[in-house]
């Protein structure tokens, strides 16, 4: 007998019973709680349970704890002959008799599960952005485009400061290279970053960058353009760290009205810049494509407003 025919014959105890197949149909479609379950198959909790154990130790159920509650599913890795079975089982009892009844009532206990969603939503809308911040952080909102980065890339984090951008971005491309010319910032960005082992940090000036020529994929100026005395220089020099069809992404601050004690309590060289200055800069520079975009403020920020620029090295 062969190895997968034996392996279906281990498998065939499982289903031997109705109800387990009713189970195992239903968890195919969705999780469900043993409370739920129960509703669905019209049976008592300690059956249910009998049931559930039994799947679970032969490897057809995968289970997670949500509270007080256990939620179960279908296992996504069943083994080649359990598969097998379940194939033939599943075309066998598919929409039939007791099966397609099991279907309208968990349709029915879904409806209950989504209305109680809806009713969270319903009463969280007024402090909704303040429930997720709480419980994700603020960089919850931007973090799914951090899924446009190519995974090939060489990154540029230029002025790298204690190294928190490339922290974020380091898992999603294949290297970073962090340049900022305070040892004492790159010292805590040695310490913030000692995990991971594609970033790159270099002491040196933006507007003479340690980097070669077309070494970069993109490069990002996050913060720190103001602090430069030659804007237009270190743009000149991020074209050349580029390679043809790189990007670079500028943000800073919008020109406002405050330099004098930013410029003393901060050591701010800059005021801000108009949107129109940057571009031009960017296209002197050789930069195709420039884009500038003024960002919205945050509610709870105290400093100037925000610009978004991006390019690209034709």
């Amino acid at each position: 007998m062969n190895t997968t025919a034996t392996s279906i014959l281990d498998h065939l105890a499982a289903l031997g019973d109705e109800t387990r197949t009713r189970i195992l149909t239903l968890l195919q479609q969705s999780e469900f709680t043993v409370s739920e379950l129960c509703t669905v198959l019209q049976a008592p909790q300690p059956n249910v349970s009998r049931h559930l154990k039994t799947l679970m130790s032969e490897g057809w159920l995968q289970g997670r704890a949500d509270g007080r509650s256990r939620h179960y599913r279908l296992s996504p890795t069943l083994d080649r002959g359990a598969e097998e079975l379940w194939s033939l089982v599943r075309t066998e009892v598919a929409g039939q008799g007791i099966y397609a009844i099991d279907a309208e009532r968990a349709g029915a206990v879904r409806d209950v599960r989504r209305r109680r969603s809806e009713a969270f939503f319903a009463d969280a809308a007024g402090r909704w952005d303040e429930l997720r911040e709480e419980l994700f952080g603020p960089s919850a909102s931007f973090g799914p485009l951090l899924g446009l980065l190519d995974s090939d890339w060489v990154v540029g984090d230029l002025g790298a400061g204690t190294g928190a951008f490339s922290e974020m971005v380091a898992p999603f491309v294949r290297r970073v290279i962090g340049i900022d010319r305070s040892a004492e910032m790159l010292a805590a960005a040695r310490l913030r970053l000692e995990a991971a082992d594609n970033v790159e940090l270099r002491q040196g000036d933006l507007e003479l960058l340690p980097i070669a020529d077309g070494e970069l994929d993109l490069a990002v100026l996050g913060l720190v353009l103001h602090y430069v005395v030659d804007p237009a220089l270190v743009l000149n020099e991020v074209h050349r760290a580029l390679r043809p069809g790189g990007r670079v992404i500028v943000v800073d601050m919008r020109a406002h009205e405050r330099g004098h004690g930013y410029a003393e309590d901060m050591g701010h060289v800059w005021p801000g810049f108009e949107l129109s200055q940057v571009a031009q800069w960017l296209a002197d520079a050789g930069f195709d494509a420039a884009r500038t975009q003024p960002l919205r403020p945050e509610a709870s920020a105290s400093g100037p407003l925000l610009f978004l620029a991006s390019a690209e090295r034709s």
